[in-house]
């Protein structure tokens, strides 16, 4: 029997680690997508295997169309199939307010946020769409509350990609519905995550908890867990969803 084969981008950590590890116990063959983390990919991998699971890591900049068609090239060659897309690489910058965002800034955002989402998308649904012989699949984009929220003051370019990502889900689900392909977003809210130092202040969320209806942060297994479900057949009459998950902000 083939194996079920998942790509998950920007696995290396966080929220697609928590993913990829989760997957892997749920019977999965996971490839592990990272940017420059290699440490932290093969000890993920390392991990998944250690619990019984079977993973690859490989190396991708998914913002850049060459590299994202290496990347399903070179999934191509594993001994299975391509059934679970999970798109959640991307970057955020320094909080900044408008007054300080150039066109370098806003491009970078856009490109690693939403292209590398487009592009690899595209390459998913040339394996999976059924008039390409394919046998179907699932998709979940992983977008942010910030894209309803708008991170005023710290991260609007940032929120606004993420609003794009939203509009493709939508858009996307309904384009490819009738080629067996399901394709839901997941927006996670506060959650304990390393991408905060990114932005500049690694104890967001806990200056902010106290603004949250539930009065805690989030953990990246309660954002994996929502993907999972969203890719299982548990969720097979669910497209064009989208799950908030910020504890009731």
């Amino acid at each position: 029997m083939r194996k079920s084969i998942a790509l998950v981008t920007g696995a290396s950590r966080g929220i697609g680690a928590a993913t990829a590890e989760l997957l892997a116990k749920q019977g999965f063959f996971v490839i592990v997508n990272y940017l420059k983390s290699d440490k932290a990919a093969e000890q993920l991998i390392a991990k998944i295997e250690q619990d019984g699971g079977h993973a690859i890591a490989l190396q991708a900049d998914v913002s850049i169309e060459e590299d994202v068609v290496m990347l399903f090239n070179a999934i191509d060659e594993i001994d299975g199939t391509l059934t679970a897309l999970v798109n959640n690489a991307g970057i955020l910058l320094p909080q900044s307010t408008i007054e300080n965002i150039n066109a370098a800034r806003i491009n970078q955002i856009l490109t690693t946020n939403v292209t590398s989402y487009f592009l690899c998308c595209r390459e998913a649904v040339k394996r999976m769409a059924t008039k390409y012989e394919g046998i179907g699949g699932a998709i979940v984009n992983v977008s942010s509350a910030a894209s309803r929220l708008g991170s005023a003051g710290e991260y609007i370019d940032y929120a606004a990609s993420k609003g794009a990502i939203d509009t493709l889900t939508t858009g996307l689900s309904l384009e490819v519905a009738n080629q067996n392909i399901r394709v839901n977003g997941v927006r996670p809210g506060f959650i304990y995550t390393e991408m905060h130092a990114d932005g500049g202040e690694p104890d967001r969320v806990e200056r902010i908890k106290e603004n949250i209806p539930m009065k805690r942060g989030g953990q990246t297994i309660e954002v994996a867990q929502a993907i999972a479900w969203l890719l299982s057949s548990q969720a097979s009459y669910v497209t064009g969803s989208h799950i908030d998950l910020a504890g009731g902000k």
